[in-house]
């Protein structure tokens, strides 16, 4: 502490020194493995209720053809896994990250007594809680007060305009980051002929593949950009940036250091998604300590016109995690990076009257990384005998959250989710 009072006083050197050993007593006072060092997760909402249906196909079940005279996938076109189920065709990455056996497809994952609310069944699994339960905090912010106390603010970071619900926690911690593009022209000193710190970064990062595109602009009968649960955070868009981060006491000028000091040469396509996880590669490029990543991508509430807006929305997530996988292994970084997807719910099975789907209930799971055991895991639901025209539920999603805070990120999941779940071979 004397030193780091004193440190505008002393030669650069001594200034160096001691923000180093600042650093490393810093690090000892949190838990053993960092995002420095140690397994990372990187958690990807499909806000809106994504149509699992047409994400990882029964291509070979009369019941789908017979269910969506309309939406149905052509079965030539299909990414065929086996001779019953295959991947949307857009899904070409993950096909190939699949047969690579990096890829783990959890089928139908749900829970009992399904909420088909955007907002109440989003909260149920932000907090990982019972259908009849109202629980404040979320299960990630769980894991930070029971795992780790003392840790740096930037143990988890969620890309977005607030903080997910599933951050929440008795004792805050996590940074909220504002999605890149919406600091486009925004800066935090006056123009004196020169671009600001923030500015020049996220210029770069725009011209490296940044679209317009924004996470709450519907289009093609998509309705929900994107769902946070009730949790705000108290960071305002540009804290990440512009102040000093809590406790570890990180100045907007070293995160920005963090982040910059990697630029990969992995091209990232347009679009929000690609964006946030290209900010989240130069995060763990630049070695920030953060153990749980968030990002989300919107516009799954497809009730009309779903054909083209789930075409778009498979490309731009294929096309985002294959630049995101590329990047993760020209770092050498893939095999501690896990990244796991979910949606609030799935689709009904049959189509509606507009040419969409209406809320259902159970939908797949992705599951992928350098250390995943890839497979189909739980089974692929029914699509005649449904719950009131839904699919049934076989995998609990608590399942597969309980599975990875265990194996990946070595935490007590009965404690952390406040029972055990089986476990699923997934890594």
């Amino acid at each position: 502490m004397l030193g780091a009072a004193a440190t505008w006083t002393l030669p650069v050197f001594l200034e160096k020194t001691f923000f180093v050993l600042d650093a490393v007593a810093s690090d000892r006072l949190i838990q053993t493995a960092t995002g420095k060092d140690g397994t990372i997760l990187v958690v990807l909402q499909m806000a809106g209720g994504n149509d699992g249906l047409n994400m990882v196909v029964p291509c070979a079940d009369d019941a789908y053809q017979r269910a969506r005279p309309r939406l149905r996938l052509a079965p030539d076109k299909i990414l065929k896994i086996d001779n019953y189920t295959g991947l949307n065709p857009k899904l070409t990455g993950l096909k190939a990250l699949f047969d690579q056996g990096h890829l783990a497809i959890v089928q139908g994952v749900g829970y009992p007594n399904p909420n088909r609310s955007h907002f109440r069944s989003t909260e149920i699994w932000q907090t990982a809680s019972a259908a009849d339960q109202i629980v404040g905090e979320g299960w990630v912010g769980r894991y930070f007060d029971n795992c780790c106390a003392g840790a740096d603010p930037t143990v988890g970071v969620a890309i977005g305009e607030e903080m997910p619900q599933a951050f929440a926690a008795k004792t805050p911690i996590g940074v909220t980051f504002s999605r890149p593009e919406q600091f486009k022209w925004r800066t935090s000193e006056p123009n004196r002929g020169r671009m600001s710190a923030e500015e020049e970064f996220f210029r770069q990062l725009n011209e490296s593949g940044v679209g317009e595109e924004s996470g709450n602009v519907a289009t093609d009968g998509a309705s929900i950009g994107s769902i946070f649960g009730k949790s705000k955070s108290d960071l305002s868009p540009l804290d990440f940036l512009q102040r000093t981060a809590l406790d570890a006491q990180l100045s907007s000028d070293k995160i920005l250091a963090i982040a910059r000091k990697y630029k990969s040469t992995v091209p990232y396509p347009q679009g929000q998604l690609a964006a946030s996880l290209n900010i989240i590669s130069r995060m763990i490029a630049g070695g920030l300590p953060t153990r749980i990543y968030y990002a989300s991508q919107g516009g799954f509430d497809t009730h009309a016109g779903q054909i083209n807006a789930h075409e778009r929305l498979m490309g731009q997530f294929n096309d985002a995690i294959a630049a995101f996988v590329a990047d993760l292994k020209q770092q050498g970084n893939f095999e501690r990076v896990l990244l796991m997807t979910f949606s609030e719910f799935g689709r009904r099975v049959q189509e509606n009257a507009n040419g969409g789907t209406d809320h259902g209930a159970a939908a797949p799971m992705f599951v992928l990384g350098g250390a995943v055991k890839p497979g189909l895991f739980g089974k692929s639901p029914s699509l005649t005998d449904l719950d009131h025209g839904d699919l049934k539920f076989n995998t609990d999603f608590r399942s597969v959250y309980g599975t990875v805070l265990d194996r990946w990120l070595k935490a007590p999941s009965q404690i952390v989710l406040g029972r055990k779940f089986p476990s699923l071979s997934i890594v």
